[in-house]
């Protein structure tokens, strides 16, 4: 069976784009169904987009990374923006104890503020230049804190941090 063939002018040049547009549209409907069934799940589909737990690693591990390199910085956790861009420190001998958590902007400005993490060190730049410590961060929301699995793994909890 032979396809149809448009011979005249008006066809040839309308029909291929209107049959682009309707699959143009069918993959904007596949998008927009998709985009539908995972938003609709509700704190499920919330915790699949950013979770609301981060698990880092192993407390030992990571006590002596901190020593030797200081504080780590993890910048947007699940976001698009710094919101949750966090640092995660660690003081005293025990590996299951001691660990603390800022957000990764100085104390006296806001979340637009991202420090940089001078490497190796314990020292941050903020966006406006100046040098500041690890006690010089924004402490954490209420509800936003290490937690130490097991003695053995260390998880950040960020339910407290509005999505």
């Amino acid at each position: 069976m032979r396809l149809p063939e448009f011979r005249s002018p008006l066809a040839r040049a309308v029909l291929p784009v209107v049959g682009g547009l309707i699959v143009l549209a069918l993959i904007g409907s596949f998008t927009w169904g998709m985009a539908a069934v995972i938003s609709s799940g509700g704190a499920e589909s919330s915790e699949r987009l950013a979770p609301s737990t981060f698990t880092v690693g192993n407390v030992e591990f990571l006590s002596d990374l901190v020593e030797s390199d200081g504080p780590l910085l993890f910048a947007e956790l699940g976001t698009p923006v710094g919101a949750r861009s966090i640092v995660v420190d660690h003081t005293g001998d025990d590996p299951a104890l001691g660990w603390r958590v800022y957000w990764a902007y100085p104390a006296d400005r806001g979340p637009d503020c991202i420090v940089e993490q001078v490497l190796g060190t314990d020292r941050f730049i903020d966006c406006e230049g100046r040098e500041i410590t690890v006690d010089q961060l924004s402490p954490p929301d209420v509800g936003v804190r290490p937690v130490v699995y097991d003695s053995t793994r260390l998880e950040i909890d960020l339910r407290g941090v509005a999505d």
